[in-house]
């Protein structure tokens, strides 16, 4: 048990290396010396739970997939309104870009090294969402609940660009905590603050809660 315990840890301390490097890096710019220096493991132990670099960004692709999926259940799973839960779940999304490397690295690989892209994950619940909120009557009549998951793509997909600037100007491994001005996850809240009072019928005011 104990040596299976060990095994596990050392799985789990390569892969949150093999994210920050992949994050920082891309595939291309990373190598299996700098994970496994940043890991403190050595290069034996690396190559016996994951013999290629490849199989290294699977595992990292698969951790940072299963965390949105587990995020996505736990926005769905709240009982709010269609459109309210939309909103919801691209904030969730850009919050785990900005306080989870696992993730990031995994939108990252998927465009570096995937046939699938990391929207694949999110985009078909927004899309459903959305047309959910137009059957509720929870959009203005004329709203086109596709063009609307299209700019809730774009939007994360801003989000995800803006983070890795402000953390290319900060060397690439420090927090945006404290400091809400380059916090994407606050941009897009005022985006969506915008774009909301164009598109729903209620008061903006009870679509606040889905914003923080």
């Amino acid at each position: 048990m104990a040596r299976q315990q060990r095994a596990m840890r050392t799985r789990s301390l390569l892969v949150q290396a093999a994210s920050t490097e992949f994050d920082r890096s891309g595939y291309e710019g990373t190598t299996l010396t700098q994970i496994n220096q940043l890991a403190g493991i050595s290069m034996g132990a690396l190559t016996f739970h994951f013999p290629t670099k490849r199989a290294l960004a699977e595992a990292v692709q698969q951790q940072g997939r299963e965390q949105v999926r587990d995020a996505i259940a736990d926005v769905v799973a709240k009982h709010r309104p269609a459109l309210a839960t939309g909103v919801a779940l691209t904030v969730t999304l850009a919050r785990l870009l900005e306080e989870n490397v696992e993730v990031r690295a995994a939108a990252r690989l998927a465009r570096e090294c995937s046939r699938s892209t990391w929207a694949s994950e999110w985009l078909p619940v927004l899309r459903d969402l959305f047309r959910r909120a137009q059957e509720e009557c929870g959009l203005r009549p004329g709203s086109d609940p596709d063009a609307l998951a299209a700019l809730a793509a774009h939007l994360v997909a801003g989000a995800e660009l803006q983070l890795r600037d402000e953390l290319a100007l900060r060397g690439g491994t420090e927090s945006l905590a404290g400091d809400p001005a380059a916090s994407p996850v606050v941009q897009l809240a005022q985006i969506w603050r915008v774009v909301l009072r164009g598109i729903i019928v209620k008061s903006l005011s009870e679509y606040e809660q889905d914003l923080v």
